[in-house]
């Protein structure tokens, strides 16, 4: 299949109407047909989408950074999808369900299941146009979108711990997308000294114009966007709704806010980096980025240090791989390819991980660390998975985190920045006893006594964890060629080197 001009809309269209039709739809079989469905077209047309023409005047282009972010989106919506249909249909069979049935509800009636649907194919076409967005100004009302299409997702169990969480990550998101929003006024102050007029917000215009900006306002500008989209993206200390709303959400959903969500964010700030890289700034975001970078490393240690949530320790340690994200691209050279690789296998690992751990939390009722043990005798496969997902995530060869990992070390230690390589290390080293501590406890021993024992370990709840270690498992011993030529391409787009 190769891509033409209708490409890059139906990427957009597919997804909206269908969040419009899943709204509608009473039946739950059909809804769930509908959303695979979706999933699936949107997943076979990213494939081909790299060499999709522009669309809409321009305004919406897939270049090979933007491709990656829309590579992991796709692929781990629909595996998320996979496990989520499993998921529901277990919650309707479950006599124990805590949230509320909203069938006396005029405004939901056709049930709870038909606004998570509908809003997760929502979250699908907010979180592609951030990725075709060619235009800033889009690509903050797509990040925006992201908010509002996500937020009843979190939602979904309508219990109190779940409306707070809700309501803190709207709160604020809120308040990061509207500090986004002044440094997108600020970037067109910055362009006023170009032929003495505002240049649109074409980001092709913006690059190619940039040596001639204002440079005290375009580093204002990037400064707020960085504060701004840093705050969806969970860089410390503006991460603090990431760890309720990773929590109390449904498990599948926890997987594409930390493996989907937070890389769009984060494509918004490296969209800011190419304009200052254009400009003959390129130093000065980089400074910026270690700083956050380093700072929310060692601010998701020490909260995992006593952690006794194992979705919140989950969600922490997606501040940590933020983190990482912010200090290669910070770090320059070839630290960017290592940077936008790690983009890969943490998403493809956190997801394996929350989609494990939404088995875990069905089968035991709780998120405690302290009361699950011996869950190699409960679920041996769930457990194995659980397992293969910490070492995957903590950078474990031969999981491809240990490459993009150890190619971030590597080049802070040949830039000559040790200090910077120790802390790193220091940081890793860390995190990977303290989870290894906790996982362990987890997974061996002998169960409580109040701990179920037969426990039918379905299809829906293995394969797409599975599916997701495998390929983690894979990229640290072999890379597909379009994918390395993908990281090559975008890292090269953002001042790095091969």
């Amino acid at each position: 299949m190769l891509a033409n001009d209708f490409t890059i809309p139906l990427l957009l269209l597919i997804p909206l109407i269908s969040g419009v039709l899943a709204l509608m739809i009473r039946a739950d079989i059909p809804r769930r047909i509908l959303l695979l469905s979706a999933a699936s077209i949107h997943f076979l047309l990213t494939l081909t989408s790299h060499n999709a023409p522009p669309a809409f005047g321009g305004w919406v282009v897939v270049d090979a950074l933007g491709c990656i972010f829309l590579l992991i989106s796709s692929t781990l919506f629909l595996v998320a999808c996979i496990f989520g249909i499993g998921y529901l249909a277990r919650e309707k069979k479950d006599e124990q369900r805590v949230h509320v049935d909203f069938e006396s509800n005029s405004l939901f009636e056709n049930g709870p299941e038909s606004l998570l649907t509908g809003c997760l194919l929502f979250f699908l076409t907010a979180m592609t146009l951030v990725c075709v967005s060619n235009h800033l100004g889009m690509i903050w009302v797509a990040i925006e979108a992201t908010t509002l299409a996500t937020a009843p997702l979190i939602y979904f169990h309508r219990h109190r711990k779940s409306l707070e969480a809700t309501w803190k990550y709207l709160l604020i998101c809120s308040i990061g997308i509207a500090l986004a929003l002044f440094g997108n006024f600020l970037l067109t102050v910055s362009t006023t000294t170009v032929h003495n007029q505002e240049l649109p917000l074409l980001l092709d215009q913006l690059i190619k114009s940039a040596p001639f900006f204002q440079p005290m306002w375009l580093k204002a500008a990037f400064i707020f966007l960085l504060v701004g989209y840093g705050t969806k993206m969970g860089l410390a200390p503006l991460h603090t709704w990431l760890p309720d709303a990773h929590s109390e959400a449904p498990s599948f959903v926890s997987a594409l806010l930390s493996g989907a969500l937070l890389n769009c964010a984060f494509l918004g700030i490296l969209r800011a980096q190419q304009i200052l890289i254009a400009a003959g700034l390129a130093d000065f975001g980089r400074e910026l980025l270690i700083g956050f970078g380093l700072l929310s490393m060692g601010l998701a240690a020490t909260f995992i240090l006593k952690q006794m949530d194992f979705k919140r320790m989950l969600a922490y340690s997606s501040v940590e791989h933020m983190g990482i994200l912010a200090l290669g691209v910070g770090l320059g050279g070839s630290a960017v390819f290592g940077s936008l690789f790690h983009a890969v296998n943490h998403s493809f690992a956190k997801g394996m991980l929350f989609m494990a751990a939404g088995n875990i939390l069905t089968v035991m009722h709780s998120k405690s660390t302290i009361k699950i043990r011996g869950l190699l005798h409960i679920m041996p496969v769930t457990s194995v998975l659980w397992l293969a997902g910490f070492f995957a995530i903590t950078g474990s060869p031969p999981f491809g985190s240990f490459l993009s990992e150890f190619t971030i070390l590597k080049a802070a230690l040949e830039q000559g920045h040790i200090i910077i390589a120790i802390f790193y290390a220091l940081v890793l080293s860390v995190i990977f006893i303290v989870m290894a501590m906790i996982v362990l406890r987890m997974s061996f021993g002998l169960p409580r006594n109040t701990d179920p024992i037969d426990v039918h370990e379905s299809w829906s709840m293995i394969a797409p964890p599975l599916f997701l270690g495998l390929v983690t498992l894979m990229l640290g011993v072999y890379m597909p060629p379009i994918l390395e030529r993908l990281l090559h391409e975008a890292a090269l787009q953002l001042g790095g080197t091969l």
